[in-house]
């Protein structure tokens, strides 16, 4: 069985898949990548047992056939090889050859039959939405999700679909990241549902910059994302997500205004200087001033002044520096908005002009 393929119409949506094959894996089929013609359309899978990713490839010719090939070896092939070059596949029992100009590759290949699928998916409600501003929403809450937390809900992101607004939140208990964007879901009654950590990079990978739709598919037990080239599904965590309205302050009346990039490169400067373990920093605010400090283990100290829009009472507050230095990673906003009760409390931190995202994040003592 043979089929011709051009270098650039696999490569694609072999890079799009690949994010499936882990580099470690408990069965080695789970290594490969099914590659499957049918009628001449040709698609590749890749799956870990937790997602599956199928993306479609364009060929020339193709006949009927089904293999699985080594995932990574066929991505290293294909980059090394000339742009805009014909790849021929020759299929056979448990071999896969490439021929290429004058290269030749021979792989060997693990039966299709033996390949895992996820189990079949039930629809139970769909909604679309413009892939730039759902790969906007997975940008600015991942950061904040959990890695290996025994809590193991933490390790992922909530998603609560309402009839008119789909928000995302990410906590990993010391910090918490939401947002949100008006949407016609056109369902009925509210949804929540938890999105796996590796499921949250690879989409947040994989959909594009642009506003072509994505089709999104809620099951009992797993969450589809359908695009032009790609169809993702996950499992979805079996778990319930902390109330995180109850962590959201709702009485900071102390309310400061300040430049961004100058807060973001003066808090990257004092950092150098803070304790790498912890990673404190103290905040001292009063009225038109921010001043920023850190000091370390080996009695070295830091310290800068900021003018900012301030006229509340004067507070003394602790943060790890880098939770702070993320949330200004991912707003955009030319000035941000931070809210403090006191010194016990956690900050509010959005945008000044703009409520669809805001960031919690929790004091330390110092």
């Amino acid at each position: 069985m043979k089929t011709t393929i051009k270098r650039e119409d696999i490569l694609g949506p072999l890079q799009q898949v690949i994010g499936a094959v882990e580099r470690r894996q408990t069965l080695p089929i789970l290594g490969n990548v099914l590659f499957k013609s049918t009628g001449g359309d040709i698609s590749l899978t890749a799956t870990d047992l937790e997602i599956e990713m199928v993306s479609r490839v364009n060929a020339d010719k193709s006949d009927d056939f089904q293999t699985t090939i080594p995932a990574r070896k066929l991505l290293d092939i294909c980059k090394a090889l000339p742009e805009s070059s014909p790849i021929n596949f020759n299929i056979e029992d448990s071999r896969v050859s490439l021929t290429s100009a004058r290269s030749r590759f021979s792989l060997a290949s693990l039966s299709a039959r033996d390949f895992p699928g996820l189990d079949e998916i039930e629809e139970l409600q769909s909604f679309s939405i413009a892939q730039n501003i759902f790969k906007q929403l997975f940008d600015k809450t991942s950061f904040a999700m959990a890695q290996q937390d025994v809590r193991y809900y933490l390790n992922g992101i909530l998603m609560e679909i309402s009839s008119d607004k789909i928000k995302l939140v990410a906590t990993d208990g010391h910090r918490l990241a939401l947002s949100e964007t008006s949407l016609d879901t056109g369902m009925d009654e509210e949804k929540q549902i938890i999105i796996p950590r590796k499921a949250v990079l690879e989409l947040s990978r994989l959909l594009d910059s642009g506003d072509s739709p994505a089709r999104c598919i809620l099951s009992q037990n797993h969450f589809r994302v359908e695009t032009d080239s790609l169809v993702f599904t996950t499992k979805l965590i079996d778990g319930k997500f902390p109330d995180y309205q109850r962590v959201i302050p709702v009485d900071g009346n102390k309310i400061l205004e300040v430049d961004r990039e100058v807060l973001k490169s003066s808090m990257s400067r004092i950092a150098i200087l803070s304790n790498e373990k912890y990673r404190g920093i103290r905040l001292t605010l009063t009225s038109g001033n921010l001043s920023i400090q850190a000091n370390n283990p080996d009695q070295e100290e830091a310290e800068e002044e900021l003018q900012v829009d301030y006229s509340e009472g004067d507070v003394e507050i602790g943060f790890n520096v880098t939770y702070l230095i993320d949330v200004l990673t991912v707003l955009d906003s030319a000035k941000v908005q931070v809210k403090l009760k006191d010194s016990n409390s956690s900050a509010i931190i959005s945008d000044s002009k703009d409520d669809s995202s805001l960031y919690v994040v929790m004091p330390m003592r110092l």
